[in-house]
């Protein structure tokens, strides 16, 4: 089977027919050709906007979880129309590190309905770099590697500046607003970036199917987000900064859950030394501290009719650190990273029967569970010659789990006798990448192995609903490290005005954590169809490829687009859940002096879903877009209007990780404005 998809895959990519994915953006796609270097392939990385990009034809405003679905690596799991969960390699977050700036960040959702991704916004967003397995290693263990979202910062300049921006946006089909305000100053010794955002949005409408209403219930939310960085310079050579982040959100409808979030609430700070020697080999020495505190609170208590009430509060803190040393030595440019932290997680659900006279029931779905870690994580890059570069990975972590409540420790010794009262573990990662460069022509291989240790919910989840499947989870302390042998594979080629790319990575993952039924085990829910317990399969395979390419006619018009695919299967045959089709986006941009235009298209096939893990088969869509932009010069200001429509026939669809087959936004007509100082 594999064999036959990588045939149709090679095939596609000597036709030539699909596109490079960030080509949207004129400064990536400078960036890219300028460059060329096939250090660039080691991670992808996307540009939101910034004071000067906002003429990039599309959404100025739009949430993170698009910009990041741009990329052919990363998919988003939708439950409704806030906080997607984004799916690297087609693994879901327990296999990937996602961080802010480098900071761990564990979510406080038994249901995963509040991602890292969804505390940082693209007003405040520089860059998110992305890193497919070991390469993903620096900030903790991994399978299917890293995304780690950079905030803009205005930095130590020679020259006094002082800037700022006030923006506003409103759509059409949900009704959401959008208000924003940034404001900057550096100096030589001093800078600071605040940003505020608001977004309101009512219900959001699916597209028109005859017979049925088009309004998607529980699908509104509202939400606040403020970051602000400061630095300041001690000496030469010596800065220091401090950073903030909090974000607000209530009255988020989720349609593809039973339950709704009254309350996702995030505070998250750091501290960071730098330090840039003037001689020797280490060319910067960084090192940060920092805190966070989620709250997440689930219920149900704006469903009209619910078989019985349940409120299920979590809670998760994160204490952290890590230190990078930069270094060079003849042909060696070397990282260094040495990274800790400690999580506490803690969740609860209470069940209140509509009968009053029965009693409510109370339990503990994360029993108080704390993570330390502590790893060291190196990089070697070995630069032999202009043409030819090879990167060396390794690691060495320390993963050690242990229950603070007592009370969550004996519900789990119903299913596990003697639970420990902690549990340690000793992760690896190590890997080589080789990348040679020749003529029009940039090439990549490597080659990698890597080890996590299970979930918090994978141990230690104590009936957790999952609405996709309507499966009870129980975890299970006592499993494996699960482990991965990786390959990836990557050419580049560039000639005149035309560039192609092509991707691909496979995934060969030891005692691989999934859940299987329990058939002698009653679930909790009275929904529920029974109960599954997290178990280990001998192996998984995942192979994942993508295809780009773009096409510059003349000077004003560019031709781009993306394809990508993903194939997983288990050791058992097993269809693994939430795996993409081939799916696919083309578009046409035209942008001279002030204006900017874009239309495009973009598809999927039939996806190939998992019946044991309760996906239907979901056809395949083809929809369009379009937007325009304009630039007006007001003095020494500028304001950027931003006009589209998205779904441009109102096309009903639904893909592949739209959870419990929700189905996706109609027709949108959008307009966002930006004024820029």
């Amino acid at each position: 089977m594999i064999v036959r998809h990588l045939v149709l895959l090679f095939t596609l990519l000597h036709m030539g027919t699909a596109l490079f994915g960030q080509s949207r953006l004129d400064s990536l796609v400078k960036a890219s050709r300028d460059t060329m270097s096939f250090l660039e392939l080691e991670n992808v990385v996307i540009l939101p906007t910034d004071p000067s990009c906002h003429m990039h034809g599309d959404k100025p405003l739009g949430s993170l979880e698009n910009y990041l679905a741009e990329s052919n690596s990363v998919n988003m799991i939708r439950r409704g129309c806030y906080a997607w969960e984004p799916m690297l390699n087609g693994m879901s977050t327990e296999r990937s590190v996602i961080t802010v700036d480098g900071m761990r960040i564990y979510g406080a959702c038994t249901d995963k309905m509040d991602p890292v991704t969804s505390y940082v916004e693209t007003s405040n967003l520089s860059r998110a770099r992305i890193k497919s397995g070991v390469s993903g290693g620096e900030h903790g263990s991994t399978i299917a590697g890293s995304i780690d979202l950079e905030r803009r910062r205005s930095g130590f300049k020679a020259k006094r500046s002082f800037g700022g921006s006030a923006s506003a946006g409103f759509e059409a089909n949900n009704n959401q607003r959008i208000l924003g305000a940034a404001l900057n100053y550096s100096s030589s010794s001093f800078y600071t970036d605040l940003d505020i955002t608001s977004r309101d949005a009512s219900n959001y409408k699916a597209g028109h199917r005859s017979g049925t209403s088009s309004e998607v219930e529980h699908s509104q939310f509202t939400k606040y987000n403020l970051s602000a960085i400061a630095g300041y310079k001690l000496s030469e050579g010596n800065e220091l900064e401090a950073s903030l982040i909090f974000d607000k959100a209530t009255d988020m409808g989720y349609p593809g859950l039973p339950m709704d979030v009254s309350l996702a609430q995030a505070l998250i700070g750091s501290v960071q030394y730098r330090h840039l020697p003037r001689n020797g080999p280490i060319s910067l020495w960084e090192t940060k501290v920092y805190y966070n505190t989620i709250t997440h609170v689930m219920d149900d208590s704006q469903r009209s009719v619910v078989p019985i009430r349940m409120d299920m509060p979590g809670w998760s803190t994160t204490q952290g650190f890590y230190t990078k040393l930069y270094a060079s030595a003849g042909k060696h440019h070397i990282k260094a990273t040495w990274a800790g932290h400690r999580n506490n997680s803690l969740a609860e659900m209470t069940m209140h029967p509509n009968n009053p006279a029965e009693p409510s029931m109370f339990m503990l779905t994360w029993p108080d569970v704390n993570t330390l870690y502590s790893g060291l994580n190196v990089e070697d890059r070995i630069r032999f010659s202009p043409k030819l570069d090879l990167t060396l990975y390794g690691g060495l972590g320390f993963h050690e789990n242990s229950i603070g409540s007592e009370f969550g420790r004996r519900s789990l010794e119903l299913f596990y006798v003697d639970v420990p009262a902690s549990t340690s573990r000793v992760l690896v990662n190590a890997g080589a990448s080789l990348a040679h460069h020749r003529g029009r022509f940039t090439k990549r291989v490597g080659l990698g192995y890597s080890e996590r240790a299970p979930s918090v919910s994978e141990g230690y989840g104590f009936y957790l609903l999952n609405a996709n499947d309507n499966y009870d989870y129980i975890g299970d302390p006592d499993m494996r490290n699960e482990g991965s042998v990786s390959a990836e594979l990557s050419s580049t080629y560039k000639h005149g005005r035309l560039m192609l790319e092509w991707t691909a990575s496979y995934f060969h993952i030891i005692d691989y954590i999934i859940g299987k039924p329990q058939p002698d085990l009653f679930p909790m829910n009275i929904t529920a169809s029974g109960v599954k317990v997290y178990e280990q399969l001998p192996y998984a395979t995942l192979f994942n490829t993508g295809l780009g390419a773009e096409y510059r006619f003349n000077q004003p018009w560019l031709f781009f687009g993306r394809a990508s695919y993903r194939y997983g299967e288990g050791s058992d045959g097993t269809r693994l859940p939430l795996i993409q089709p081939l799916q696919g986006r083309t578009g046409l941009r035209y942008g001279k002096k002030k204006y900017v235009a874009e239309a495009s298209v973009e598809g999927s096939t039939r996806n190939r879903n998992s019946a044991e893990f309760g996906e239907t088969s979901k056809p395949g869509y083809v929809i369009g877009n379009l937007s325009v932009s304009r630039e007006f010069s007001l003095k020494k200001h500028r304001l950027t209007v931003n006009l589209g429509v998205n779904n441009i026939t109102d096309r009903y669809y639904t893909t592949f990780s739209d959870w419990s087959g929700i189905p996706s936004m109609g027709r949108n007509i959008y307009s966002h404005v930006v004024f820029t100082l």
